[in-house]
């Protein structure tokens, strides 16, 4: 009997052990029940305030949601990302460069999981970068358009482009140890720059636009749009070892810069323009007498390109040989008479002569001689406004737009005493600035 009492209390416990492991799993899965509840909650909370634009409010349930995300299913994860994303990339319009990339990241999270709206989101987080390197780089804010255009590529490593852009506006921004870093890259990469573009003039602005072939040609069925162009952008090559070389100069590395160019002309001994490179080259070393020898063999090879002529002028006129420069300029007019930044370069060169004059002025004193040189200088001086002047109204009389013609004319008029042709000037100014 107490045999059998004993075998009815074992089984006994083992039923109450089994009913108690059954009610720790219920609580566990109860737990993970709430905790998933919660999970969702959050996140569909955090896509109300997106809705609302508050993407602050947004960011806190998505903190909240995170830690709990290793036990959600890929469709949450993939709603949760989608979020995370817009909440970081918020309106797009000042939005860091860090918030930006975190909003990415989210976003190939979200579309690695599925979500048919990521893309959309990484497209405009890089348009908002795009756009918001083109605003810095306006406001001469080079080194943030280089990070922001350098941000852009790396989104999609295939729009090399913009890591040319990066490229060139932290040269311009000074920093030459990443603009050389982003060069060497699309030297690796084979970048040539090289492609079309497709063209037509917007007839309601009478402005050039830019688009792809199929939206160009249906544009210019509609009418609004009328001569199309097929546009073949040169190559780069060139331009980027160019930079290159010039980057090592300015770190005083001559050996590294002539190297460079050497290997480049090498693989491209048809590119004319790595020629004007190493001229350009041993101009920046202040090596002038070698410069002015590649410049002129290469003018000899093509004695008909105006640009050349042009180019020799600039570094002319660099080097204090204002004669000089106005010979080159004059020949490159020969060749091209519509050449407008050539005749704007000889009135310059012609004007630079004033502020010795004005200097000369300025150190004479209230003498009778002192008083009879300066009237001398003052005269000199305005025979210099009438020599440059027939040239800044050539330009004008071609380009009735160009203000740097207009206003340099204007001062000159009023130099010369003659107001009516001065007031009329200022009033064109006036107008194209209320526009």
């Amino acid at each position: 009997m107490a045999q059998h009492l004993l075998i009815v209390m074992k089984n006994k416990q083992t039923k109450t052990k089994f009913r108690m492991k059954k009610n720790v799993i219920t609580i566990g899965l109860s737990l993970l029940s709430v905790v998933a509840i919660a999970q969702k909650k959050e996140v569909r909370d955090a896509g109300k305030a997106i809705d609302k634009g508050s993407y602050a409010e947004a960011k806190t349930f998505l903190t909240q949601a995170e830690s709990l995300l290793g036990e959600a299913n890929d469709n949450l994860k993939a709603e949760f990302y989608l979020y995370k994303g817009k909440a970081y990339l918020g309106t797009g319009e000042g939005t860091s460069v860090a918030d930006l990339m975190l909003a990415s990241e989210a976003f190939k999270k979200a579309k690695e999981l599925g979500n048919e709206d990521a893309k959309t989101g990484i497209d405009n987080v890089t348009n908002s970068l795009i756009q918001s390197a083109i605003k810095d780089q306006n406001a001469e804010n080079y080194s943030e358009a280089a990070k922001k255009l350098y941000a852009g590529y790396q989104l999609n490593e295939k729009d090399t482009v913009y890591l040319y852009y990066a490229a060139s506006n932290a040269v311009t921004a000074k920093d030459y140890d990443t603009a050389l870093k982003y060069y060497e890259n699309l030297k690796d990469l084979g970048f040539t720059g090289i492609e079309t573009q497709y063209v037509a003039i917007n007839k309601s602005t009478g402005e050039e636009e830019v688009m792809s072939k199929v939206e160009r040609d249906l544009m210019v069925k509609t009418g609004d749009y009328i001569k199309p162009q097929d546009r073949v952008e040169p190559s780069k090559s060139g331009e980027i070892t160019k930079n290159i070389a010039l980057i090592y100069i300015e770190q005083g590395r001559e050996d590294e810069a002539v190297s460079a160019l050497k290997e480049a002309q090498k693989a491209n001994p048809d590119d004319a323009s790595l020629l004007q490179t190493e001229a350009d080259m041993y101009y920046k070393m202040g090596k002038k007498d070698k410069y002015k020898e590649l410049m002129e063999a290469i003018v000899a090879k093509d004695p008909n390109n105006a640009t050349l002529y042009y180019n020799l002028g600039v570094t002319a006129f660099e080097m204090g040989d204002n004669e000089g420069a106005v010979s080159y300029y004059e020949k490159a007019l020969e060749i091209d008479p519509k050449m407008t930044e050539a005749r704007l370069n000889i009135a310059a060169a012609i004007l630079s002569k004033e502020a010795k004059i004005v200097e000369e002025m300025n150190k004479l004193g209230m003498s009778k001689a002192d008083t009879k040189k300066y009237d001398e200088l003052a005269q000199d001086r305005k025979n210099i406004y009438r020599e440059a002047l027939p040239y800044l109204i050539t330009v004008m009389e071609n380009d009735a737009e160009n203000v740097e013609a207009i206003r340099t004319s204007m001062n000159i008029y009023y130099q010369l005493g003659e107001t009516e042709k001065a007031d009329a000037l200022q009033a064109k100014i006036t107008a194209k600035e209320q526009k």
